[in-house]
C-alpha cells in the first residue's frame, strides 16, 4: 500500500468555487494535495493510496462504495488524519449524510439524527474551550478577538474527545435610549455549542469542525486578521483572505498529517 504525503481534499463543490479557499490555504503553505469534486466519486486508485490526512467536506456520502470506506477506515486506523469540515452534506446535514455512515464510529463527535443545520444571522463568537488556548491549532493566534461565524452543524463530543473551540451565541438587541445616551446595545448569552472537537481512531488524529471553510457559513471568519493573504491557484483564479484565518486552517492541517 502507497503512503502519500498528500492531503485527500473531496468535497466543497469544485477548485472554482467553495474549494478555492482550503485549496487556496493549502497551496500558500505548501502543503501537497489531491482534490476530489463534490459531484464525482474517488477515482480508482483512491484504493491504493493511504494519504497523510483526509478531508470531507459538503461531500456526499453516496459518492463512496463499500471497498472505499473499508480502506478509509483502514487508512486512519493506520495513521492517516481525518478531518470533516461542516456544510450542508457534511454531518447529519440537509438529508442525512454521515451519521449512519462508518465514519460515525471514527469522528470524535455524536451526530444528530435529524437536520443538524444552523444558521444565523447574528454572528456566532468561536473562542477556545477552557484551558485550551495552548493547543498546537490554537496557539499563536489572537483569541482575545474571536472571529464569528454565520452557521453549523450541531453535534456533541463523544466521552474521550476534547472540545477546542466553543460557538458562543448571543441575543443581540439594539434600544433608541434618550437624547444623551443614544443607542444602547443589549446582549443575551443564547447558547454555547461545541465548534471544534478532536480525538484519535487507531494511529491516526481525528477532528470535526462544525462550520465550513468557507462562505456563507464561514461569515466574518474568513476576514479573521490584521493582515491579508493573497493567493493564485493554479488554474483557478486566487483568494483574499485574513491571515489569523488562514493560519487556522494551516495549523489543522498539520495537526491531522500522520505523524
Amino acid at each position: 500500500m502507497k503512503k502519500s504525503e498528500k492531503i485527500c481534499y473531496l468535497g466543497d463543490d469544485n477548485i472554482h468555487m467553495a474549494a478555492a479557499y482550503l485549496a487556496g490555504i493549502m497551496t500558500h503553505y505548501h502543503l501537497p494535495y489531491d482534490r476530489v469534486d463534490s459531484g464525482n466519486s474517488p477515482p480508482p486508485d483512491f484504493l491504493e493510496t493511504e494519504y497523510a490526512a483526509y478531508v470531507i467536506s459538503d461531500y456526499p456520502a453516496k459518492n463512496f462504495s463499500d471497498a472505499q470506506w473499508a480502506h478509509l477506515v483502514n487508512a486512519v486506523k493506520n495513521g492517516s488524519g481525518l478531518l470533516m469540515f461542516g456544510g450542508w452534506e457534511s454531518f447529519h446535514g440537509r438529508l442525512g449524510e454521515y451519521h449512519h455512515s462508518p465514519l460515525a464510529e471514527i469522528l470524535p463527535v455524536l451526530m444528530e439524527e435529524t437536520d443538524d443545520r444552523r444558521n444565523y444571522a447574528q454572528t456566532v463568537f468561536i473562542i477556545p474551550a477552557k484551558d485550551q488556548e495552548n493547543h498546537p491549532i490554537l496557539a499563536g493566534l489572537p483569541w482575545d478577538t474571536p472571529p464569528g461565524i454565520g452557521g453549523y452543524n450541531a453535534f456533541l463530543p463523544k466521552p474521550d474527545a476534547t472540545v477546542l473551540l466553543e460557538g458562543v451565541r448571543f441575543k443581540i438587541l439594539f434600544q433608541k435610549g434618550n437624547s444623551d445616551a443614544g443607542v444602547q446595545v443589549g446582549m443575551d448569552l443564547e447558547e454555547v455549542s461545541p465548534v471544534l472537537v478532536t480525538g484519535t481512531y487507531g494511529e491516526g488524529n481525528v477532528a470535526a469542525f462544525a462550520s465550513d471553510v468557507a462562505p456563507h457559513w464561514v461569515g466574518g471568519f474568513v476576514d479573521w486578521g490584521k493582515t491579508r493573504v493573497m493567493q493564485e491557484i493554479p488554474d483557478a483564479g486566487f483568494i483574499e483572505v485574513g491571515a489569523d484565518y488562514a493560519q487556522f486552517f494551516c495549523n489543522l492541517l498539520h495537526w491531522a498529517k500522520r505523524k
